[in-house]
């Protein structure tokens, strides 16, 4: 009762549903609609899904196909199903245990095709994570945060007039991890405010190698006066060319097709995001300095792959006050390696030999799960139910692990995305946790 609750700041409403599959830009036009408004069902309980088919808005009639599979798993049955007047209905099963089944439905029209799909969750507030927490895992970051901190702090600050705005002033600013590694960041700071009276906020990026992205929902905060710090994971300048980026992309690249996520995986020394996580960190100690934090708030918040950096800081670094997290990556990345198990992105399973006892080792140590085991402030998480990038088995393995002050702001029609509302709700939650 506790999770359908939850879905009242978010999809509680059937007609939502409807959306749930609905394909833009398309002749085709499908919804497919549960029978439980807030797509969740009890471990041995029945879930049927009503779809409505139309092309050019006209219902359709004819034989549809479908599978059925668990999270991200292949598919263990497959039917089919017919269309009158656009509608059919579609038996989806149970499960036995916590998790999510998968409906992939598709429809023939001569040699076009069209198809959606939609999931469903059983019991997830139960739903547990493979990985296990090492016994040495706060022992190991301790150590490497402390060799971190042994440096003198090194920043370069480079204005960008060409980005202020009419209430903020950017600066590019790059901070060193050690002699190799850094990060760069777009630092915006409020005109025209007093000293000590600025939050904090550090946005981590999605996955892959571009340049910084600064998105128009960042107002919100700006409105607010936080000084924001808008930043790359791969040490490089933002200002470069594209071509800059594909190179160093294909640099990266680990050998293994993992890119650099596969990058140094046999060893927790060697393995590529230490330095980026130790960067989290390394940024705070700069942002502290400057003489409009207010000193109290340093707030972190990201989607995807800046989900997972958002958590890790929380439970890597005391100073954070406040996490807000969108479908994170990184999420029981080895769990692929147990038979029947979902994995979160990057999904290592689908480059065979990868998740050696070595690299399972090894990812423990960076998994998300196990950062958010440690998180003892405020976090705020959202995710779909329709993601496949980041799967709502491995979300929900996240959110179960946290002991802390927690808000789930669940919108199950959702993909790999979060919607400007989403992004708006998170402001307004985030408001009532500034000290």
């Amino acid at each position: 009762m506790m999770l359908r609750k939850l879905f009242a700041a978010a999809s509680l409403f059937l007609a939502a549903a409807f959306f749930a599959s609905a394909q833009f830009y398309s002749d085709w036009s499908w919804f497919s609609v549960p029978d439980h408004a807030d797509w969740t069902y009890q471990v041995g309980e029945q879930a049927t899904v009503e779809v409505f088919l139309s092309k050019y808005g006209i219902p359709q009639d004819g034989t549809l196909t479908f599978t059925v599979s668990d999270d991200l798993m292949a598919p263990d049955t497959e039917g089919t199903a017919e269309l009158s007047g656009g509608r059919a209905r579609i038996p989806v099963g149970t499960r036995r245990s916590p998790g999510f089944r998968n409906v992939q439905i598709r429809y023939a029209e001569g040699e076009n095709a069209t198809q959606t799909r939609i999931k469903l969750g059983f019991t997830p507030e139960q739903i547990r994570p493979v990985v296990a927490l090492p016994d040495d895992f706060n022992a190991f970051w301790q150590r490497e945060i402390a060799a971190m901190e042994a440096r003198p702090l090194r920043v370069r600050e480079i204005p960008q007039p060409a980005r202020n705005t009419a209430t903020e002033d950017c600066t590019l600013v790059h901070v060193a991890v050690d002699d190799d590694h850094g990060v760069y960041g777009y630092l915006y700071v409020p005109r025209d405010v007093a000293p000590r009276s600025c939050p904090i906020v550090i946005f981590p990026p999605g996955a892959g190698v571009n340049t910084i992205i600064v998105p128009g929902w960042h107002r919100y905060y700006t409105e607010r006066k936080f000084i924001r710090f808008v930043i790359e994971i791969h040490g490089l300048d933002p200002r470069s060319d594209v071509q800059v980026f594909r190179d160093a992309g294909r640099r990266l690249e680990s050998g293994n097709g993992a890119g650099y996520l596969g990058n140094g995986i046999e060893s927790r020394e060697d393995y590529y995001m230490k330095n980026v996580y130790l960067a989290m960190v390394r940024m705070t100690d700069y942002l502290t300095t400057l003489p409009q934090w207010d000193g109290r708030n340093v707030v972190v918040k990201g989607g995807s792959q800046g989900g997972a950096l958002s958590l890790v800081a929380a439970g890597l670094d005391p100073r954070v006050t406040v996490c807000i997290a969108d479908h994170p990556a990184l999420a029981d990345m080895a769990a692929y390696a147990v038979p029947g198990h979902t994995g979160g992105y990057p999904h290592f399973n689908r480059q065979p030999g990868i998740l050696t006892p070595a690299a399972v080792e090894t990812l423990a140590y960076y998994d998300v799960v196990n950062f958010a085991r440690q998180i003892k402030v405020p976090v705020q998480m959202s995710f779909g139910y329709n993601d496949d990038v980041c799967p709502p088995t491995t979300s929900f393995g996240v959110w179960n692990s946290l002991d802390c002050p927690k808000s789930l702001l669940l919108t199950p029609i959702n993909e790999h995305w979060a919607s400007e509302t989403t992004e708006a709700a998170h402001c307004t939650w985030l408001d009532g946790f500034l000290k």
